[in-house]
């Protein structure tokens, strides 16, 4: 199995590495196919209570592959959310990174979350940062679309003019201001992010397992806007057939490096 994302049991909490240091975890095919079956798999084993979510240093994700995106003519189009073969589909075209699961999923934030790598933060039940986190949506700068609900969930965790701030402008919210925000739970030191995350998780474990799971079930039909949902994944796939080109996106990303600004 290719280590591109690495799976590791241990105390009931599987933790779930995106592990491509030197591309700064960015979403290559590989990662898409692979994240989704470990979180399944993840999900499935009756070892497993809590899952946490995290990146091999030094960053957390920076979103979709876009060197492989301009060698692809747009075969992974938006945030790899588009793409169909990435993440998981349901009705309305809806997509998300990884399937609908059981258990929780913390998000131990170690380093840049951008873009897709700011939805896969989103998409987990709440996150835990590292002083080096930073998050921002830089969809705008290369010109895609999100696919992943960022446009639902950034602004149910920040509020909508927050959220509208920073996909318009493509900044970057450092971690203490996502700390103040209230995008993440808790701010911790680089060194301390997993071993809170994991007394998190254990604090969790400690609980009745089917009471979580059904608490967690209803917190995530509680705050569901379907809606929103298929409204983002009806204009991406609108964005993209009229107005997405891969070489476009590549010049973008070249121009942005040049500035010497990240994805």
């Amino acid at each position: 199995m290719s280590n591109v994302v690495l799976l590791e049991i241990s105390e009931r909490i599987a933790t779930i590495t995106l592990n491509r240091p030197e591309a700064r975890n960015a979403l290559s095919s590989e990662v898409l196919a692979l994240l989704p079956t470990l979180m399944r798999a993840a999900d499935a084993d009756d070892d497993v209570d809590v899952v946490i979510l995290t990146g091999a240093d030094p960053a957390f994700c920076a979103g979709l592959d876009l060197r492989e995106l301009g060698s692809t003519a747009g075969n992974l189009s938006g945030t790899g959310a588009a793409s169909e073969s990435s993440g998981e589909s349901s009705s309305g075209g809806v997509r998300r990174p990884f399937p609908r699961l059981t258990k929780p999923v913390i998000g131990a934030v170690n380093g840049v979350a951008v873009t897709g790598g700011f939805e896969l933060a989103l998409n987990c039940d709440f996150l835990i940062a590292s002083e080096r986190a930073k998050f921002g949506d830089t969809h705008a700068r290369v010109g895609v679309m999100p696919g992943w609900g960022l446009t639902v969930l950034l602004p149910q965790a920040i509020g909508v003019r927050r959220a509208r701030e920073l996909s318009f402008t493509g900044n970057f919210l450092n971690a203490e201001d996502a700390f103040q925000w209230g995008l993440v739970n808790r701010l911790v030191a680089h060194d301390d992010l997993i071993p809170v995350t994991r007394q998190i998780a254990r604090d969790i474990i400690g609980n009745d397992q089917p009471g979580v799971r059904q608490i967690r079930s209803t917190y995530a039909a509680i705050a569901r806007d379907q809606p929103g949902w298929e409204i983002e994944a009806a204009d991406g796939r609108e964005w993209q057939r009229t107005m997405f080109s891969a070489e476009a996106v590549a010049e973008r990303r070249a121009a942005i490096t040049d500035r010497g600004r990240v994805q």
